[in-house]
């Protein structure tokens, strides 16, 4: 069955923008979330991006890391998450709207 995010989190409110990603449960650090962008040129900037990558919001002081692959972009925590906690990561893949 297609789950579109780990069953620790979920989609809510962000004080940052719009919708953000929560932790509903603690995360480890270096917890590999799953893939949040999949390379496709037949889409703007290039990319088509999963609820992971749709979602997440940009921080200055990330708790999330970008781990780049051939193909994909995946989302890594790189610190412990706390329940409640939004997901973040700094990026510059696009300017978001």
């Amino acid at each position: 069955m297609y789950q579109p995010l780990p069953l620790f989190l979920t989609i809510s409110d962000s004080h940052i923008h719009g919708l953000g990603l929560f932790a509903k449960d603690e995360i480890p650090a270096k917890t590999n979330l799953g893939i949040g962008h999949v390379k496709d040129a037949r889409f703007e900037d290039g990319w088509i991006r999963t609820p992971l990558g749709g979602y997440i919001n940009h921080s200055d002081d990330p708790n999330c890391i970008i781990v780049e692959n051939e193909d994909t972009l995946s989302l890594s925590t790189n610190r412990c998450i706390a329940a409640g906690e939004e997901l973040t990561v700094f990026y510059t893949l696009y300017i978001p709207q």
